[in-house]
């Protein structure tokens, strides 16, 4: 029987934040409740349901909630009210270098990455060489990663996210991977998990991203979602909510 459960569902969550001047503010907090600390509504009251399959564009300006809404899928932030589901194993491209040891070896790593995932040995075994072939990292994967440049791990956590198969995966603009040649691969490899039926869920500021990789897109405004639908639209909507009049000019 067929899994008719969605991928991801959003049920009238909430999530605010506390806003501290300080560190000593932050710290009496945990002691005396005071009304005057300022509160930062990240997510207003949104309500969405993605379906298995489904390749979802989030887009909005800063502050709008983007990452708010993905660090809940996967598992890093709780509402303050409302109900967060996900069905599936989450891989997430936000922060590729997150769960890495330096002083372990690439090829150490991408078994510290994959037991994060919950992968078994046996399993992570099966993918350990087109990882490292995806990579490209050379004579580099038998090094510690603390020997690596910043663009060198991000190559690295994005081939082990890519490559283990997961159900629903989440992309903060992570395409900024590399060079030109490295950009195209990841974003053919995306693709690639789109067709297989994987969950995307993508954040980008580049309508040509979204357009290429997402057919709906949900719009969020400072925390509140305020167009779900066909991309275009979605783009079409975004795109009128921030072109600025040009001021008169002066006679």
């Amino acid at each position: 029987m067929a899994d008719t459960q969605p991928a991801v569902v959003f049920d009238h969550v909430t999530k605010e934040y506390t806003l501290y001047k300080d560190n000593k503010e932050q710290f009496l907090a945990l002691f005396y409740h005071s009304k005057k600390l300022k509160k930062h509504m990240a997510l207003n009251d949104v309500s969405l349901t993605i379906q298995k399959g489904e390749s979802v564009g989030i887009i909005g300006n800063n502050g709008a909630g983007k990452s708010t809404l993905l660090k809940m899928i996967t598992g890093v932030s709780f509402p303050t009210s409302g109900t967060v589901t996900v069905n599936g194993r989450v891989a997430a491209l936000l922060e590729l270098t997150a769960g890495f040891s330096s002083e372990m070896t690439g090829r150490e790593n991408i078994y510290l990455k994959g037991y994060l995932l919950g992968l078994t040995d046996e399993y992570i075994r099966t993918i350990e060489e087109k990882i490292i072939d995806f990579a490209e990292l050379g004579d580099y994967i038998d090094q510690p990663v603390r020997t690596y440049s910043s663009g060198m791990k991000m190559r690295l956590g994005f081939a082990v996210n890519v490559n283990t198969d997961p159900e629903i995966l989440v992309v903060d603009e992570a395409l900024s991977v590399g060079d030109a040649n490295f950009k195209k691969k990841c974003k053919r490899a995306i693709a690639e998990i789109i067709k297989k039926g994987t969950t995307v869920l993508y954040v980008s500021h580049s309508p040509e991203g979204v357009r290429e990789i997402c057919h709906r897109a949900i719009y969020l405004i400072k925390g509140k979602l305020v167009f779900d639908g066909p991309v275009e639209e979605a783009l079409e909507v975004y795109a009128e909510h921030n072109t600025k009049k040009e001021p008169a000019k002066k006679k």
